[in-house]
């Protein structure tokens, strides 16, 4: 199918920059990866620079029709959508004012931003000194988590489904930040229903693809000393929980044969020669 005619199918012909807009996005995801690979086909991809081409010059469209012009279900159709998006490096600008605009909550805004502002001091602090610099907040999908939690700490309804669109993400980055800021920032986004004991909580570090192994005490992280010496210690003391209980299951068995001795069941003999004598 022709571009200009997936164009006319979605109502976006008559927009000649948005589609001179799409066709460069087009051109750039080709030199950039092969859409084939993450089984995005031709018109698939492009719907989709169609859709990110409006969206970056603020022009309506119509995503329920897109996706039934591209035959994939809703779910595939927003991976495949935001993997091309991530791909091409095109990135969703979210401002906190326009979401609370566009979903009725405009007194969260102040809220949204200090939960931001909290999140990014205590995520930091969280880290190595080496890792700091690395932390990247201006993925749209921290905006979204950060008003979304608001919303649902003030009692307001919210469209998650609707956010996730919007910031571009997928839903397990998605939940996976929102975790993290109510693990790390409780005070701020979290709800009675849902505190956590804090020795509980996990570390952060994962959203920035941080392993502990390969911490060094340079990075305020464990010696590699302290670390076995700490693995040798949980082993050891996990060991002898397991020689306890099974110490006292067997005890606990031995008891149970002592107190009820089993009667040994004995065969009837059946005599088939003697019968047949007698007869």
């Amino acid at each position: 199918m022709d571009f200009s005619e997936i164009a006319r199918k979605l109502g976006v012909s008559q927009n000649k920059p948005l589609v001179r807009k799409a066709a460069e996005l087009r051109r750039l995801a080709d030199v950039q990866f092969n859409s084939s690979a993450i089984g995005v086909g031709e018109i698939c991809k492009a719907i989709i620079c169609l859709e990110v081409a409006a969206s970056r010059m603020d022009v309506i469209f119509d995503r329920q029709a897109a996706i039934r012009l591209s035959g994939m279900s809703e779910k595939a159709y927003i991976r495949s959508f935001n993997l091309m998006q991530n791909g091409m490096g095109v990135k969703n600008k979210i401002d906190v004012r326009e979401l609370a605009i566009q979903f009725g909550c405009v007194r969260l805004v102040p809220f949204v931003h200090k939960g931001l502002s909290s999140y990014k001091e205590r995520f930091l602090s969280s880290l190595p000194p080496s890792r700091r610099g690395t932390a990247d907040f201006t993925r749209p999908v921290f905006t979204a988590v950060a008003f979304y939690l608001s919303a649902k700490k003030h009692k307001l309804k919210v469209d998650k489904i609707k956010l996730i669109e919007i910031c571009g993400t997928s839903e397990s980055e998605f939940t996976s930040v929102s975790t993290s800021m109510k693990d790390l920032c409780f005070d701020v986004f979290g709800t009675s229903k849902e505190k956590k004991d804090p020795r509980e909580v996990k570390g952060n570090r994962e959203l920035l693809d941080v392993l502990p192994e390969k911490w060094t005490a340079e990075d305020g992280g464990y010696s590699s000393g302290e670390e076995h010496s700490a693995q040798k210690k949980r082993k050891r003391k996990d060991k002898h929980d397991y020689e306890g209980w099974r110490s006292e299951v067997l005890a606990s068995n031995k008891l149970s044969k002592a107190k009820a001795p089993a009667k040994r069941a004995k065969q009837a003999k059946l005599d088939f020669f003697k019968k047949s004598l007698q007869t």
